[in-house]
C-alpha cells in the first residue's frame, strides 16, 4: 500500500466549499492537498465545451454581490455578462414584465396596477424589496424563522400575485414550487438579487471554480483520486494509496458525506434536469429569464443572448429547467412543446443538444433553517459544503471558509 507525504490538512472535493477551505488554509501556511474524484474542479459548477456550444451542469448563474465572491475573485476576469434586470413572466395576458423601477424604469410598465397585480399588491411587493434592501443581513438573519409562502402573506402580498410571479420565479430559485423554503434564506436571497446582478461568466460557470483552484499552490489539488474511506491517520484512496493528514475536511456533496462519515445528519436534496436545443434563431432577442406561470418548467433563457460564447455563430442556445431528475429524455419533448407556447414560436426544428439531471441540485431548506453550523464531526475531521449552511455559491464558499477557521482554531488550542 503505497503511503503519500503527509500534510496538514486533506480536503476531499474541490468543489467551491472544498477549494474555498484549502485557499485559507494555504493563505494560513498549512500544507495541504486537495483529491478530486472527478477529472475537474468545480464540483457540480462545472462547464462542458461540445461543437462550439457550452453547457453548463445544470442551469446556473453568478452574483458577483455575494461577499465571498468579492473576496476570493477577480471578478473582472471572469467577463462576466449579465442577464436583465427582471424576469418576463408567461401567463394566459401574455407575456408580463417584473423589471427593477430603479435599473430599468422604461421596462417597468407592468408594475402599474391591473397588470402583473393590484395597487395593494403591487405596493406590498415594493415595500417587502424596500425592507429586504436597507435592513442588514445580521438582521435578516436573526428574524423569526417561518416559510416563504407566510413571509409573503406577512408581506401583505395577495395570491394572485403570488401565484402569477412569485412562486413561479421563486420556484427555479429553491427548486420547490410550494414556497416551503425558509424565510430567513428568501430574503436574503431576495437582498442580493436587488443589490447585485446575475450573471454568467463569458467562459461558462466552471470559470469560478477554476480561478479559486488556479490560485492554489501547484500540486495541491489531484484529480482523478476518489477517496475510499477515513482512517485514523488521513484517508485511503480507491487506488490502495494512504493520505496521512492531521485533519480531513469531507467537501463533498450530502450523499458521498454521509457514505464517507456514516451517522452523519443530511438534509433532502432539490432535484432537477436542464435542457439545452440549439435554435437556428434566437426566440427572444434579450437577456432576459422567462418563467411560466402554469409552472410546467422553472425557467427558460436563451444563453446566447446572455453571453454569445455560449454558441457558435448563426445558432441560439436555449436553457431550459424542470423539477426533478427522473427519466429526462422522455420529457424532453413535452419541455420542447411548452417552450414553444412560452417563445410564441415553432420549435419542431429545434436540435436536443443536450441533457443534464441533477439529483443533489440543492439541499432542502425548510424552517427553522440553520443558515450557518459547525463544520466539527469528530476530533481532527470537519465537513462542509452548501448542505451545512445555504443552498448557493456564497453558501458553500461561507461553510469551506468556516471549516478553516474552525481547523485554525483547533489547532491554536491543541484540539
Amino acid at each position: 500500500m503505497a503511503t503519500k507525504a503527509a500534510v496538514d490538512v486533506v480536503v476531499v472535493g474541490a468543489g467551491l466549499a472544498g477549494l474555498a477551505c484549502a485557499q485559507d488554509l494555504v493563505a494560513a501556511g498549512l500544507r495541504v492537498r486537495v483529491l478530486e474524484a472527478s477529472d475537474g474542479v468545480g464540483g457540480r459548477m462545472r462547464t462542458d465545451v461540445r461543437d462550439g456550444f457550452r453547457f453548463d451542469r445544470g442551469f446556473q448563474v453568478v452574483n458577483p454581490s455575494y461577499p465571498q465572491l468579492r473576496r476570493r475573485l477577480r471578478v473582472d476576469e471572469l467577463d462576466a455578462r449579465p442577464f436583465g434586470p427582471g424576469v418576463l413572466v408567461r401567463t394566459p395576458r401574455g407575456m408580463l414584465r417584473f423589471a427593477d423601477p430603479t435599473r430599468a424604469p422604461r421596462q417597468a410598465a407592468d408594475l402599474l396596477p391591473g397588470r402583473l397585480g393590484s395597487l395593494r399588491d403591487v405596493s406590498a411587493l415594493v415595500m417587502l424589496c424596500g425592507r429586504d434592501l436597507l435592513t442588514p443581513p445580521r438582521a435578516l438573519k436573526r428574524a423569526p424563522d417561518r416559510t416563504t409562502r407566510t413571509a409573503l402573506a406577512d408581506a401583505a402580498i395577495g395570491e394572485d400575485l403570488v401565484e402569477r410571479l412569485l412562486r413561479p420565479f421563486l420556484s427555479g430559485v429553491f427548486l420547490e414550487d410550494e414556497l416551503e423554503t425558509s424565510s430567513r434564506y428568501f430574503h436574503l436571497v431576495w437582498r442580493s438579487m436587488m443589490r447585485g446582478r446575475l450573471c454568467l461568466p463569458a467562459r461558462g460557470v466552471a470559470a469560478v471554480p477554476e480561478q479559486l483552484a488556479a490560485a492554489l499552490p501547484d500540486g495541491t489539488v489531484v484529480l482523478g483520486t476518489p477517496v475510499e474511506r477515513l482512517t485514523g491517520e488521513g484517508v485511503l484512496t480507491a487506488y490502495g494509496e494512504e493520505q496521512p493528514a492531521r485533519a480531513v475536511v469531507v467537501a463533498t456533496g450530502p450523499a458521498a458525506a454521509a457514505e464517507l462519515l456514516p451517522g452523519l445528519a443530511v438534509p433532502p436534496v432539490r432535484a432537477v434536469t436542464t435542457y439545452y436545443h440549439a435554435a437556428p434563431r434566437s426566440p427572444l432577442a434579450e437577456p432576459t429569464l422567462v418563467v411560466d406561470s402554469a409552472r410546467r418548467v422553472l425557467n427558460t433563457v436563451v444563453l446566447s443572448e446572455v453571453a454569445p460564447s455560449y454558441a457558435p455563430r448563426g445558432r441560439a442556445l436555449v436553457a431550459t429547467s424542470v423539477l426533478g431528475a427522473d427519466d429526462p429524455a422522455r420529457r424532453e419533448a413535452r419541455v420542447r412543446d411548452v417552450l414553444a407556447e412560452l417563445y410564441g414560436t415553432d420549435t419542431r426544428g429545434w436540435e436536443p443538444v443536450a441533457v443534464y439531471p441533477v439529483p443533489e441540485a440543492l439541499p432542502a431548506m425548510p424552517p427553522p433553517w440553520p443558515l450557518s453550523r459547525t463544520t466539527r464531526h469528530s476530533p481532527g475531521v470537519h465537513v462542509c459544503g452548501d448542505h451545512r449552511a445555504t443552498g448557493s455559491v456564497q453558501g458553500a464558499l461561507a461553510s469551506g471558509a468556516r471549516a478553516a477557521r474552525e481547523i485554525l482554531a483547533d489547532r491554536a488550542t491543541g484540539g
